[in-house]
This record gives C-alpha cells, structure tokens and sequence, in this order.
C-alpha cells in the first residue's frame, strides 16, 4: 500500500533547506540559478519571475544535470545552488528533492512559490520569459 502523496512530500521536504521568497532573492544575488516549473498559462496568469530559467517538469534533470548531454550551459556543477519555483510550492519540492537525488545536493524550492512571491510583494519582471526546452 502507498503512504500517499503526503508522505511523499514531507519525505521531500525533510531533505531540503527551503526559503522563503525574500530567502530566495538573497540566494539568486548569491549565485544560486532560479528555475520556474509552473506552465506557460500559470506565468501568463501570476506574472513572470526576473531573473528566472522557466525548464519544464518533464526536462527538468536532464536540463539541470551538468553530466547530462541536453544540460543547459548554467548546469555548471554539482554544487550550484538551484531554487525551484513553481505554482504554490508543492510540486517545486518534488522536484528539488529529485534534484537532490541526482547529486544537486545544494537543489531546493521556495516555499509558498510564486503565490507567497507575489504576497511578499516583490517584483515580477515585464519581460519574456527565459524558456529552455
């Protein structure tokens, strides 16, 4: 039987250093890469991140993984920071503790996602989206 989806969460989560949007602007002038995971009709509703990578789920370790022949050139090693960020801040967490899994080991997610990014009242950028495919 399945523990569920819950479970799984909590499992992710107990892994990774979260932070919170305020957290996660610090991180990026650090040097950590942001990603956004929601979909295009997620940004076109809550507005687009500056400074963001938008990689879809589906690509997300082979586009993050820096041994990955489809990696994209800011995959530069094992121990970038990576920051992802989706919808509300849950499936970013399935998908930093993956990362994590694939030896990111400094992967993890904002949480309350671009939802609590948006509450936090900090800024969305008014320019294109930086899509990787």
């Amino acid at each position: 039987m399945s523990p569920g989806v819950d479970a799984l969460l909590e499992q992710a989560r107990a892994g990774l250093r979260r932070l919170t949007p305020h957290g996660t602007v610090e991180a990026v002038r650090a040097g950590a890469l942001l990603v956004d995971t929601r979909t295009e009709a997620q940004r076109r509703e809550q507005g687009e991140l500056p400074g963001a990578i938008v990689i879809e789920r589906t690509v997300l370790e082979w586009r993050l993984d820096p041994a990955s022949a489809w990696r994209i050139p800011e995959a530069t090693g094992y121990d970038r920071q990576v920051v992802v960020v989706c919808r509300e801040g849950y499936s970013s967490s399935l998908a930093a503790a993956g990362l994590q899994a694939l030896g990111l080991r400094r992967a993890t997610d904002m949480i309350g996602g671009v939802q609590a990014w948006r509450e936090a009242g900090l800024p969305l950028s008014d320019r294109p989206a930086d899509v990787r495919y």
